[in-house]
Protein backbone atom coordinates (compact mmCIF):
# COMPACT_ATOMS: atom_id res chain seq x y z
CA UNK A 1 0.00 0.00 0.00
CA UNK A 2 1.22 2.94 -1.23
CA UNK A 3 1.47 6.58 1.31
CA UNK A 4 0.84 10.26 -0.47
CA UNK A 5 2.14 13.35 0.74
CA UNK A 6 0.78 16.13 0.43
CA UNK A 7 3.14 16.98 -2.84
CA UNK A 8 1.79 13.91 -4.33
CA UNK A 9 -1.45 14.62 -4.06
CA UNK A 10 -1.04 18.32 -5.37
CA UNK A 11 0.60 16.42 -8.46
CA UNK A 12 -2.05 15.10 -9.09
CA UNK A 13 -4.80 16.90 -8.75
CA UNK A 14 -2.68 19.22 -11.05
CA UNK A 15 -2.79 16.52 -13.84
CA UNK A 16 -6.89 16.01 -13.42
CA UNK A 17 -6.88 19.29 -14.14
CA UNK A 18 -4.82 19.25 -17.17
CA UNK A 19 -6.32 16.27 -18.26
CA UNK A 20 -9.83 15.45 -17.54
CA UNK A 21 -11.47 12.39 -19.45
CA UNK A 22 -7.79 10.77 -20.56
CA UNK A 23 -7.34 13.99 -22.83
CA UNK A 24 -5.91 17.41 -22.33
CA UNK A 25 -7.78 20.41 -21.66
CA UNK A 26 -6.99 24.13 -21.48
CA UNK A 27 -8.21 26.47 -18.59
CA UNK A 28 -8.47 29.71 -18.70
CA UNK A 29 -5.11 31.22 -16.81
CA UNK A 30 -6.77 32.70 -13.99
CA UNK A 31 -9.74 29.53 -13.74
CA UNK A 32 -6.27 27.16 -13.83
CA UNK A 33 -4.94 29.54 -10.85
CA UNK A 34 -7.71 29.96 -8.86
CA UNK A 35 -8.03 26.37 -8.79
CA UNK A 36 -4.12 24.99 -8.46
CA UNK A 37 -4.51 27.46 -5.69
CA UNK A 38 -6.75 26.03 -3.25
CA UNK A 39 -5.96 22.68 -3.79
CA UNK A 40 -2.09 23.47 -2.74
CA UNK A 41 -3.35 25.24 0.36
CA UNK A 42 -6.13 22.37 0.93
CA UNK A 43 -2.84 19.72 0.45
CA UNK A 44 -0.50 21.65 2.53
CA UNK A 45 -3.02 22.58 5.41
CA UNK A 46 -1.39 19.58 7.50
CA UNK A 47 2.05 20.65 7.18
CA UNK A 48 1.56 24.30 7.64
CA UNK A 49 0.14 23.29 11.20
CA UNK A 50 2.94 21.77 12.22
CA UNK A 51 4.84 24.58 10.86
CA UNK A 52 3.05 27.10 12.92
CA UNK A 53 2.45 24.97 15.87
CA UNK A 54 6.42 24.26 15.48
CA UNK A 55 6.96 28.25 15.36
CA UNK A 56 4.17 29.24 18.45
CA UNK A 57 6.15 26.50 20.62
CA UNK A 58 9.57 27.21 19.91
CA UNK A 59 11.03 30.24 17.96
CA UNK A 60 8.17 32.59 18.91
CA UNK A 61 9.08 31.85 22.73
CA UNK A 62 12.76 33.15 21.74
CA UNK A 63 12.21 35.56 19.48
CA UNK A 64 9.45 37.66 21.75
CA UNK A 65 12.38 38.12 24.37
CA UNK A 66 14.16 40.78 22.04
CA UNK A 67 12.49 43.86 22.35
CA UNK A 68 12.19 46.28 19.40
CA UNK A 69 15.22 48.79 20.44
CA UNK A 70 17.56 45.48 20.69
CA UNK A 71 16.11 44.50 17.04
CA UNK A 72 17.30 47.99 16.08
CA UNK A 73 20.95 47.43 17.79
CA UNK A 74 21.06 44.21 16.43
CA UNK A 75 20.54 45.48 12.93
CA UNK A 76 22.73 48.20 13.48
CA UNK A 77 25.29 45.66 14.95
CA UNK A 78 24.99 43.42 11.47
CA UNK A 79 25.13 46.37 9.21
CA UNK A 80 27.90 48.20 11.01
CA UNK A 81 30.55 45.00 10.43
CA UNK A 82 29.13 44.60 6.80
CA UNK A 83 30.50 48.35 6.36
CA UNK A 84 33.87 47.60 8.08
CA UNK A 85 34.33 44.24 5.94
CA UNK A 86 33.51 46.14 2.85
CA UNK A 87 35.50 49.46 3.32
CA UNK A 88 38.06 48.43 5.89
CA UNK A 89 36.79 50.55 8.46
CA UNK A 90 38.04 49.08 11.96
CA UNK A 91 36.15 51.39 13.82
CA UNK A 92 32.55 50.11 12.20
CA UNK A 93 33.99 46.56 13.04
CA UNK A 94 34.65 47.53 16.85
CA UNK A 95 31.03 49.12 17.18
CA UNK A 96 29.54 46.12 16.25
CA UNK A 97 32.07 44.01 18.61
CA UNK A 98 30.53 46.25 21.49
CA UNK A 99 26.40 46.04 20.12
CA UNK A 100 26.85 42.07 20.08
CA UNK A 101 28.66 42.25 23.94
CA UNK A 102 25.98 44.10 25.06
CA UNK A 103 23.66 41.56 23.93
CA UNK A 104 26.02 39.05 25.33
CA UNK A 105 25.80 40.67 29.19
CA UNK A 106 22.12 41.00 28.43
CA UNK A 107 21.12 37.39 28.11
CA UNK A 108 22.74 37.08 31.62
CA UNK A 109 19.94 39.10 33.49
CA UNK A 110 17.37 37.62 31.65
CA UNK A 111 18.58 33.94 32.81
CA UNK A 112 17.21 31.79 35.51
CA UNK A 113 13.68 30.74 37.18
CA UNK A 114 11.83 32.28 39.36
CA UNK A 115 9.38 30.72 41.99
CA UNK A 116 6.29 32.84 42.47
CA UNK A 117 3.09 32.44 44.22
CA UNK A 118 0.99 34.94 42.95
CA UNK A 119 -2.67 35.66 43.82
CA UNK A 120 -4.94 38.68 42.81
CA UNK A 121 -7.62 39.46 44.04
CA UNK A 122 -10.22 42.71 43.07
CA UNK A 123 -12.31 43.17 46.02
CA UNK A 124 -15.15 44.04 44.04
CA UNK A 125 -15.38 42.91 40.60
CA UNK A 126 -18.38 45.06 40.16
CA UNK A 127 -18.55 48.69 41.08
CA UNK A 128 -20.65 51.82 39.77
CA UNK A 129 -18.86 55.22 38.62
CA UNK A 130 -17.28 57.01 41.17
CA UNK A 131 -16.75 54.44 43.52
CA UNK A 132 -13.74 52.81 44.91
CA UNK A 133 -12.20 50.02 43.03
CA UNK A 134 -9.45 48.52 45.85
CA UNK A 135 -7.85 45.13 45.06
CA UNK A 136 -4.11 43.66 46.05
CA UNK A 137 -2.04 41.26 44.83
CA UNK A 138 -0.14 38.87 47.12
CA UNK A 139 3.37 37.39 46.01
CA UNK A 140 4.68 34.25 47.96
CA UNK A 141 8.39 32.57 47.17
CA UNK A 142 7.42 29.37 46.57
CA UNK A 143 11.23 28.07 46.41
CA UNK A 144 13.30 26.81 48.70
CA UNK A 145 15.84 29.80 48.13
CA UNK A 146 15.96 33.40 48.88
CA UNK A 147 14.94 35.32 45.57
CA UNK A 148 16.96 38.52 44.75
CA UNK A 149 14.59 42.03 44.62
CA UNK A 150 12.50 42.16 41.18
CA UNK A 151 9.43 43.91 39.63
CA UNK A 152 5.85 43.00 39.01
CA UNK A 153 3.24 44.37 36.16
CA UNK A 154 0.07 44.58 36.64
CA UNK A 155 -2.08 45.54 33.22
CA UNK A 156 -5.00 47.73 33.92
CA UNK A 157 -6.94 48.35 31.05
CA UNK A 158 -4.19 50.92 28.61
CA UNK A 159 -2.04 51.30 31.70
CA UNK A 160 0.50 49.25 33.23
CA UNK A 161 1.22 49.38 37.43
CA UNK A 162 4.31 48.04 38.33
CA UNK A 163 4.77 46.79 41.57
CA UNK A 164 8.82 46.19 43.15
CA UNK A 165 9.57 42.77 45.32
CA UNK A 166 11.84 43.25 48.04
CA UNK A 167 14.46 39.98 48.17
CA UNK A 168 11.99 37.21 49.81
CA UNK A 169 13.21 34.79 51.83
CA UNK A 170 11.60 31.31 51.32
CA UNK A 171 8.20 31.11 52.06
CA UNK A 172 7.65 35.07 52.81
CA UNK A 173 4.81 36.83 51.66
CA UNK A 174 4.64 40.30 50.10
CA UNK A 175 1.57 42.07 50.01
CA UNK A 176 0.61 45.26 47.82
CA UNK A 177 -2.35 47.41 47.56
CA UNK A 178 -3.82 49.41 44.78
CA UNK A 179 -6.56 51.51 43.98
CA UNK A 180 -8.30 51.70 40.10
CA UNK A 181 -10.13 54.98 39.04
CA UNK A 182 -13.23 54.65 38.37
CA UNK A 183 -14.24 58.40 36.32
CA UNK A 184 -15.68 56.09 33.34
CA UNK A 185 -18.13 53.45 32.40
CA UNK A 186 -16.06 51.17 31.29
CA UNK A 187 -14.76 46.74 31.25
CA UNK A 188 -11.34 47.31 32.35
CA UNK A 189 -9.39 44.16 31.71
CA UNK A 190 -7.47 43.94 35.12
CA UNK A 191 -3.89 41.56 34.38
CA UNK A 192 -1.93 39.13 34.11
CA UNK A 193 0.34 39.77 36.68
CA UNK A 194 3.61 39.43 35.03
CA UNK A 195 7.45 38.94 36.04
CA UNK A 196 9.71 40.93 34.04
CA UNK A 197 13.31 40.05 33.76
CA UNK A 198 15.27 42.77 31.76
CA UNK A 199 18.74 44.25 31.05
CA UNK A 200 19.71 47.90 32.47
CA UNK A 201 19.26 48.93 28.67
CA UNK A 202 15.66 46.89 27.96
CA UNK A 203 17.87 45.27 24.70
CA UNK A 204 16.26 41.85 26.12
CA UNK A 205 12.33 41.54 27.82
CA UNK A 206 11.35 38.25 29.68
CA UNK A 207 8.27 37.67 31.11
CA UNK A 208 6.38 35.22 33.15
CA UNK A 209 2.47 35.55 33.86
CA UNK A 210 1.27 34.43 37.02
CA UNK A 211 -2.29 34.80 37.23
CA UNK A 212 -5.01 35.07 34.59
CA UNK A 213 -6.63 38.34 33.39
CA UNK A 214 -9.99 39.62 35.78
CA UNK A 215 -12.94 42.09 34.62
CA UNK A 216 -13.51 45.11 36.37
CA UNK A 217 -16.74 46.12 35.28
CA UNK A 218 -17.90 49.91 36.28
CA UNK A 219 -21.39 50.28 36.28
CA UNK A 220 -23.09 53.66 35.12
CA UNK A 221 -24.21 55.53 38.05
CA UNK A 222 -27.44 55.07 39.29
CA UNK A 223 -29.69 57.06 40.99
CA UNK A 224 -32.20 55.59 43.72
CA UNK A 225 -35.84 56.07 43.02
CA UNK A 226 -37.78 54.47 45.90
CA UNK A 227 -40.94 56.59 46.99
CA UNK A 228 -41.02 57.80 43.19
CA UNK A 229 -41.60 54.08 41.47
CA UNK A 230 -44.84 54.00 42.61
CA UNK A 231 -45.78 57.07 40.20
CA UNK A 232 -43.90 56.18 36.98
CA UNK A 233 -45.68 52.22 37.39
CA UNK A 234 -49.23 53.76 37.89
CA UNK A 235 -50.59 50.27 37.00
CA UNK A 236 -49.97 48.60 40.08
CA UNK A 237 -53.09 46.99 39.73
CA UNK A 238 -52.42 45.93 36.27
CA UNK A 239 -53.77 47.31 32.94
CA UNK A 240 -57.54 45.83 32.69
CA UNK A 241 -58.99 44.20 29.44
CA UNK A 242 -62.43 43.61 28.54
CA UNK A 243 -62.57 39.91 29.75
CA UNK A 244 -64.12 39.05 32.82
CA UNK A 245 -63.40 36.98 35.24
CA UNK A 246 -63.98 35.51 38.68
CA UNK A 247 -61.24 36.25 40.68
CA UNK A 248 -58.48 38.90 39.89
CA UNK A 249 -57.27 42.01 41.45
CA UNK A 250 -59.44 44.95 39.50
CA UNK A 251 -63.11 44.96 40.87
CA UNK A 252 -65.79 45.36 37.83
CA UNK A 253 -69.37 44.61 39.68
CA UNK A 254 -71.80 42.53 41.27
CA UNK A 255 -73.78 39.20 39.90
CA UNK A 256 -76.08 36.90 41.20
CA UNK A 257 -74.55 33.81 42.89
CA UNK A 258 -74.30 30.72 40.41
CA UNK A 259 -73.57 27.34 41.51
CA UNK A 260 -70.07 26.95 42.00
CA UNK A 261 -68.88 30.29 42.41
CA UNK A 262 -66.24 30.97 45.16
CA UNK A 263 -67.91 31.78 48.19
CA UNK A 264 -65.30 34.32 49.31
CA UNK A 265 -66.54 36.39 46.76
CA UNK A 266 -70.20 36.72 47.81
CA UNK A 267 -71.01 40.70 48.78
CA UNK A 268 -72.66 40.15 52.20
CA UNK A 269 -73.83 43.68 52.42
CA UNK A 270 -75.61 43.46 48.95
CA UNK A 271 -76.87 40.09 49.58
CA UNK A 272 -78.32 41.19 53.04
CA UNK A 273 -79.82 44.31 51.44
CA UNK A 274 -81.29 42.32 48.15
CA UNK A 275 -81.94 38.66 49.92
CA UNK A 276 -80.16 37.42 47.33
CA UNK A 277 -76.73 36.10 47.17
CA UNK A 278 -74.52 38.47 44.95
CA UNK A 279 -70.75 37.86 44.01
CA UNK A 280 -68.08 40.07 43.06
CA UNK A 281 -67.11 40.26 39.53
CA UNK A 282 -63.93 41.28 38.37
CA UNK A 283 -61.90 42.07 35.31
CA UNK A 284 -58.87 40.25 34.24
CA UNK A 285 -55.53 42.32 34.23
CA UNK A 286 -52.00 41.67 32.95
CA UNK A 287 -48.52 41.97 35.15
CA UNK A 288 -47.37 45.55 34.53
CA UNK A 289 -44.57 45.30 31.64
CA UNK A 290 -42.04 47.50 31.58
CA UNK A 291 -40.29 48.23 27.72
CA UNK A 292 -36.97 50.35 27.58
CA UNK A 293 -35.94 52.03 24.41
CA UNK A 294 -32.50 53.51 24.55
CA UNK A 295 -31.21 55.12 21.60
CA UNK A 296 -27.31 54.61 20.96
CA UNK A 297 -26.84 56.42 18.00
CA UNK A 298 -24.77 59.68 19.28
CA UNK A 299 -26.06 61.71 16.54
CA UNK A 300 -28.68 62.71 18.65
CA UNK A 301 -26.81 63.52 21.75
CA UNK A 302 -25.31 67.29 22.03
CA UNK A 303 -22.61 65.82 24.03
CA UNK A 304 -21.00 62.70 25.39
CA UNK A 305 -22.32 63.54 28.97
CA UNK A 306 -25.55 63.90 27.46
CA UNK A 307 -25.14 60.13 25.83
CA UNK A 308 -23.72 59.04 29.68
CA UNK A 309 -26.67 60.64 31.20
CA UNK A 310 -28.90 58.58 29.11
CA UNK A 311 -27.64 55.39 29.91
CA UNK A 312 -27.60 55.89 33.95
CA UNK A 313 -31.60 57.06 33.46
CA UNK A 314 -32.34 54.25 31.91
CA UNK A 315 -30.43 52.04 34.05
CA UNK A 316 -31.76 53.76 37.08
CA UNK A 317 -35.77 53.03 35.81
CA UNK A 318 -34.76 49.78 34.93
CA UNK A 319 -33.10 48.68 38.32
CA UNK A 320 -36.16 50.21 40.18
CA UNK A 321 -38.30 47.87 37.90
CA UNK A 322 -35.99 44.94 38.41
CA UNK A 323 -36.74 45.46 42.20
CA UNK A 324 -40.01 45.64 42.10
CA UNK A 325 -40.22 42.61 40.28
CA UNK A 326 -41.68 43.76 37.74
CA UNK A 327 -41.26 42.80 33.86
CA UNK A 328 -38.48 44.49 32.22
CA UNK A 329 -37.51 44.25 28.43
CA UNK A 330 -34.48 47.15 27.71
CA UNK A 331 -33.73 47.38 23.46
CA UNK A 332 -30.93 49.56 21.87
CA UNK A 333 -29.95 49.93 17.85
CA UNK A 334 -27.74 46.86 18.27
CA UNK A 335 -30.62 44.51 20.49
CA UNK A 336 -31.78 43.50 23.75
CA UNK A 337 -30.15 43.59 27.03
CA UNK A 338 -30.12 40.52 29.59
CA UNK A 339 -32.70 41.94 32.14
CA UNK A 340 -32.92 38.82 34.24
CA UNK A 341 -31.31 40.26 36.73
CA UNK A 342 -30.23 43.60 37.61
CA UNK A 343 -26.71 42.78 37.50
CA UNK A 344 -26.92 41.18 33.65
CA UNK A 345 -28.33 44.39 33.23
CA UNK A 346 -26.13 46.68 34.55
CA UNK A 347 -23.04 44.63 32.90
CA UNK A 348 -24.69 45.05 29.03
CA UNK A 349 -25.52 48.63 30.04
CA UNK A 350 -21.13 49.22 30.75
CA UNK A 351 -20.83 47.22 27.41
CA UNK A 352 -22.43 49.93 25.41
CA UNK A 353 -20.71 51.50 23.02
CA UNK A 354 -22.57 54.79 21.04
CA UNK A 355 -21.67 55.45 17.55
CA UNK A 356 -23.05 57.61 14.64
CA UNK A 357 -25.71 54.96 12.36
CA UNK A 358 -29.02 55.08 10.44
CA UNK A 359 -31.41 53.77 12.70
CA UNK A 360 -32.54 56.33 14.89
CA UNK A 361 -35.10 56.90 17.57
CA UNK A 362 -38.00 56.24 15.94
CA UNK A 363 -37.11 52.95 14.10
CA UNK A 364 -36.01 51.90 17.56
CA UNK A 365 -39.51 52.79 18.51
CA UNK A 366 -40.97 50.84 15.78
CA UNK A 367 -38.20 47.82 16.45
CA UNK A 368 -39.99 47.96 20.56
CA UNK A 369 -43.44 47.95 19.73
CA UNK A 370 -42.84 44.46 17.19
CA UNK A 371 -40.30 43.04 19.88
CA UNK A 372 -42.42 43.81 23.25
CA UNK A 373 -46.08 43.57 22.11
CA UNK A 374 -47.53 42.82 25.53
CA UNK A 375 -45.91 46.13 27.08
CA UNK A 376 -47.93 48.17 29.42
CA UNK A 377 -45.21 51.01 30.22
CA UNK A 378 -43.05 52.30 27.38
CA UNK A 379 -40.02 54.88 27.91
CA UNK A 380 -38.04 56.30 24.87
CA UNK A 381 -35.00 57.34 26.05
CA UNK A 382 -33.14 59.92 23.73
CA UNK A 383 -30.65 63.01 23.21
CA UNK A 384 -31.67 66.50 23.57
CA UNK A 385 -31.43 66.40 18.83
CA UNK A 386 -34.24 64.36 19.12
CA UNK A 387 -36.64 66.52 17.72
CA UNK A 388 -40.49 66.73 18.68
CA UNK A 389 -41.57 65.27 15.40
CA UNK A 390 -39.51 62.34 15.99
CA UNK A 391 -41.07 61.95 19.49
CA UNK A 392 -44.63 61.90 18.21
CA UNK A 393 -43.28 59.84 15.08
CA UNK A 394 -42.24 57.24 17.84
CA UNK A 395 -45.34 57.26 20.34
CA UNK A 396 -47.44 56.33 17.08
CA UNK A 397 -45.83 53.27 17.09
CA UNK A 398 -47.14 52.41 20.66
CA UNK A 399 -50.14 49.93 20.76
CA UNK A 400 -53.61 52.04 21.91
CA UNK A 401 -53.63 51.31 26.13
CA UNK A 402 -49.95 51.82 26.60
CA UNK A 403 -48.74 54.61 28.65
CA UNK A 404 -46.02 55.93 26.95
CA UNK A 405 -43.24 58.37 28.48
CA UNK A 406 -40.30 60.01 26.56
CA UNK A 407 -36.97 60.71 28.71
CA UNK A 408 -34.84 63.53 27.06
CA UNK A 409 -31.99 64.30 28.29
CA UNK A 410 -30.23 67.94 27.80
CA UNK A 411 -27.47 68.60 29.72
CA UNK A 412 -27.99 71.49 32.24
CA UNK A 413 -32.22 72.10 31.74
CA UNK A 414 -34.60 72.30 34.69
CA UNK A 415 -36.69 68.97 35.17
CA UNK A 416 -39.90 70.05 32.62
CA UNK A 417 -42.88 68.11 31.79
CA UNK A 418 -44.49 68.84 28.20
CA UNK A 419 -47.39 66.85 26.65
CA UNK A 420 -47.29 65.89 23.14
CA UNK A 421 -50.50 63.60 22.24
CA UNK A 422 -50.47 60.77 24.66
CA UNK A 423 -46.74 61.23 25.01
CA UNK A 424 -45.39 62.61 28.37
CA UNK A 425 -42.03 64.36 27.56
CA UNK A 426 -40.06 65.14 30.64
CA UNK A 427 -36.74 66.58 30.04
CA UNK A 428 -34.24 65.64 32.40
CA UNK A 429 -30.66 68.15 32.69
CA UNK A 430 -29.03 66.43 35.54
CA UNK A 431 -29.28 62.42 36.66
CA UNK A 432 -30.07 64.11 40.25
CA UNK A 433 -33.59 65.23 38.77
CA UNK A 434 -34.71 61.81 38.01
CA UNK A 435 -37.07 60.90 40.44
CA UNK A 436 -37.89 64.65 40.72
CA UNK A 437 -39.61 64.58 36.69
CA UNK A 438 -41.06 61.22 37.41
CA UNK A 439 -42.70 62.28 40.19
CA UNK A 440 -44.25 65.39 37.75
CA UNK A 441 -45.11 62.48 35.17
CA UNK A 442 -46.98 61.10 37.53
CA UNK A 443 -48.74 64.01 38.84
Amino acid sequence: MSSSTPLTRLAERLRQLLHRNGKPTRLHPSAFWAEATSTAGLALAPAWRKVRDLWLRYAWPVLSVVSILGWSVLAAAILLWATGQAFGWQEAKAAAIAAFVLFVIAVGFILGRSSYGVVLDLARTRVAVGDSAVGSIAVSNTSARPLLPAALELPVGAATAVFHLPRMKPQQVHEDLFTIPTARRAVIVVGPVRSVRADPLHLLRRQVLWTEPEDLFVHPRTVALAGSAAGFIRDLEGMPTTDLSSADVSFHALRDYVPGDDRRHIHWKTTARTNKLMVRQFEETRRAHLAISLSINTEEYASEQEFEMAISAAASIGRQAIREQRELDVLTQKGPLRCETGRNMLDDMTRIVGAPMRRTAVDLARSLADTVPNASVVFFVVGSNVTPTQLRSASASVAPGVRSLAVRLQAGAAPTRANIADLTVLTLGDLADLAIVLRKAAA
